[in-house]
């Protein structure tokens, strides 16, 4: 089968950590119409990809690559190389979380870490499966197009995160997922741009607003009448579509923007909804994510 018959079409590379949730990114991307391939060497998947090409209704192949290939692993890439000259569109999904999600993860499963005992290891234990895998996916976790952290993810987040960034429908060829968090909560590491709005007044400290959240109206006009609220959002959805340029020519057609206050309740979940909707009308396709809404 000749290159020309891949242009048309469009993969997604999901890697990442075990435990991380990629079958649940799989079959998120199963049901909004990709051919899910789980599994599979990299030497295979040019192969895999021309294969699945011959039928004429796929155009959209998902595979998963992983760990559990071991030490084909490392031909990744090499093979990606010759995979980004063949294929229309190239997208890198990588799934993470912090050892102690993982570690809680893979013992209420009652599953090993598929490291933690390959002959030549040193220890046993479920961490030292997780370090090693760390190293192994340093290099393709750098270069990851979209990265998505998981620990305080639920299956439903985590297919909302997969269908908001894959359910376009064409609809635009940049997606900036705008997502609001909580700085004593950590500062996400999923995010492409941090943004710090704890210099807004913080309405937790006005009795009628501090049950209430950025999604009531009465908390949004707080916030966005604050000084200098306006004034942000404008500038900052400016700078967006300023690098939105930039972004594409890198091949980065999907970007994490996070929004923090202090709990992740009040002043970043208002802004962070406006941020959007400003993107919106600019003509920008945004997503909303709060990621510590109800954490409180």
């Amino acid at each position: 089968m000749s290159g020309a018959d891949l242009q048309d079409s469009e993969l997604i590379i999901l890697t990442g950590m075990s435990g991380a949730g990629r079958t649940t990114a799989a079959r998120a991307l199963e049901d909004l119409g990709w051919f899910v391939i789980d599994n599979i060497p990299p030497t295979l998947l040019l192969e895999a990809l021309e294969l699945a090409s011959g039928s004429s209704d796929i155009k959209k192949v998902a595979v998963v690559v992983d760990t559990r290939s071991r030490s084909l692993f490392a031909q990744l890439s090499s093979v990606m190389s010759d995979v980004a000259l063949r294929i229309g569109s190239v997208t890198i999904v990588f799934l993470e979380a912090t050892d102690e999600s993982l570690v809680r993860r893979f013992e209420s499963s009652r599953r090993p870490h598929p490291l933690q005992n390959d002959e030549g290891a040193l220890d046993h234990r479920i961490v030292d499966g997780l370090v090693r895998e760390r190293e192994i996916l340093g290099d393709i976790r750098a270069v990851a197009d979209l990265v998505i952290d998981t620990t305080s993810l639920n299956v439903h987040d985590l297919r909302r995160r997969i269908e908001a960034a894959f359910d376009s429908d064409g609809e635009s060829d940049f997606h900036i997922t705008v997502l609001s968090f909580g700085f004593k909560y950590g500062i996400p590491v999923d995010a492409d741009m941090v943004a710090d709005v704890r210099f807004l007044p913080n309405p937790y400290w006005e009795e009628e607003l501090r049950q209430l959240t950025g999604r009531d109206r009465a908390v949004s006009e707080n916030v966005l009448q604050g000084s200098g609220a306006k004034d942000f959002l404008t500038h900052f959805q400016e700078l967006l579509g300023t690098m939105r340029e930039g972004y594409l020519r890198e091949g980065k057609r999907l970007v994490t923007v996070a929004v923090g206050c202090t709990g992740g309740k009040h002043r970043s979940v208002a802004m962070t909804e406006e941020l959007a909707a400003m993107l919106r009308e600019k003509g920008l396709r945004a997503t909303v994510f709060h990621r510590d809404l109800g954490r409180e």
